[in-house]
Parts: structure tokens; C-alpha cells; sequence
């Protein structure tokens, strides 16, 4: 499994996210040097060789290998492979992407608003980030579930009758397998209208 690239600060997040920056993520998929990317993009070196340097000390690119040249040493590069997952908290125009903005999400308790559902979807995408990259680390596999499925609902109100019902399923489901000394997971549902470009025609 390739590993995740987590980012929690904000200036991790500007130096991944900057426009240049981004098009040299893309690029060094396949690994490059400063020299090769200049060429590439139109760009002076001393230019290129900068983003490089702000990408790699933000962790987001590697070493693979130095190549003797002319005098020289360049350097060869490459994006980390796998995911990069920014965490949600940093991205909240509520927050100072210090935790605060999922704080304020996470004090709501209407189970029926959005921003509640972002919270706990934050909160979900940093705990599973953070365990899989110390997975990773330690050549542990984390062990998850996921569960999808699409309904269609006739009416608004259907909404509220389907949640209560699958609350109680998950209810009773948990009180079946829940045991005191058992390793605790964390369990989250969450609906939201499908995007129509995702929207599945029977």
C-alpha cells in the first residue's frame, strides 16, 4: 500500500497548493532534475531549483539519486508517491488551521447540518490519515472498513424516517458485537445529495 503524505499546517498546505508548485508535483511523478524541469516548463533554473527546495523541505518530494555532471551534482527528485491529504480543519474559512475550525464543527449537534457533517468528516480523514502514515512507518497494516450505498428518496421527510431507522439498526448492531475490553473503533454514517454528475440513472 503506497504510503499517505498528511498535511496539517498551513504552510505545508501553501507550498503544496501554489499554481508552480502544483505543476511540479504533477510533473515529478516521474523523476526529474531542476535542469529537465526548467526545460520543460520554460523556466530559469534558479527559479525551478527554489519551488524544489520549498516542496522538499515541506516533505512533499524526495531525493531518488545525485548524477555527477560537468562539475555539478544534480539532483533527482520525485513527488512521494500515494495520497496527499490535506487536513480539512486548514482548508475552513472558520478556522486558523489550528484545530479551531473543526472545534467550532464538532460543537454542533444538529444531525441534519452540513457543517456537522464536515466536521465529523474531518475528523475522520485526520485520525485515518495520521494511523495509516504511522502504519506505514512501522510496516503495520491498519485495519478499516468502509460502507457505500445510494437511496433515492420520494419525499423530503423519507430522510428523517430513514436515519431514525438506521440509527436503531446501528444501534442494536453495536450493542450485538460492543464488548468492555474489546479495541474501540469509531463508527461514522453520513448522507448528502449525490453530485448530479454522480447520479446513477436506473
Amino acid at each position: 500500500m503506497a504510503a499517505i503524505t498528511y498535511l496539517e499546517e498551513p504552510a505545508e498546505v501553501r507550498a503544496a497548493l501554489s499554481p508552480p508548485r502544483r505543476e511540479l508535483l504533477t510533473a515529478l511523478r516521474e523523476p526529474s532534475s531542476a535542469t529537465q524541469l526548467a526545460a520543460a516548463f520554460g523556466l530559469p533554473r534558479q527559479r525551478v531549483n527554489y519551488h524544489l527546495r520549498v516542496l522538499e523541505a515541506a516533505g512533499l518530494v524526495e531525493l531518488v539519486e545525485e548524477r555527477r555532471r560537468r562539475g555539478f551534482v544534480e539532483r533527482i527528485l520525485r513527488a512521494k508517491p500515494g495520497a496527499l491529504v490535506v487536513d480539512p480543519a486548514v482548508m475552513s474559512a472558520d478556522g486558523d488551521g489550528d484545530g479551531d475550525g473543526r472545534r467550532r464543527f464538532t460543537q454542533i449537534q444538529d444531525q441534519y447540518a452540513a457543517e456537522h457533517l464536515v466536521g465529523v468528516a474531518a475528523g475522520a480523514v485526520r485520525d485515518v490519515a495520521r494511523m495509516q502514515s504511522k502504519a506505514d512507518e512501522s510496516g503495520r497494516r491498519l485495519l478499516t472498513f468502509t460502507i457505500e450505498a445510494e437511496v433515492r428518496f420520494a419525499a423530503p421527510g423519507d430522510v428523517h424516517a430513514f436515519t431514525d431507522e438506521l440509527t436503531e439498526a446501528v444501534r442494536r448492531t453495536v450493542a450485538r458485537f460492543d464488548t468492555a475490553d474489546g479495541r474501540p473503533y469509531r463508527l461514522v454514517a453520513g448522507g448528502y445529495p449525490a453530485p448530479a454528475e454522480q447520479e446513477i440513472t436506473p
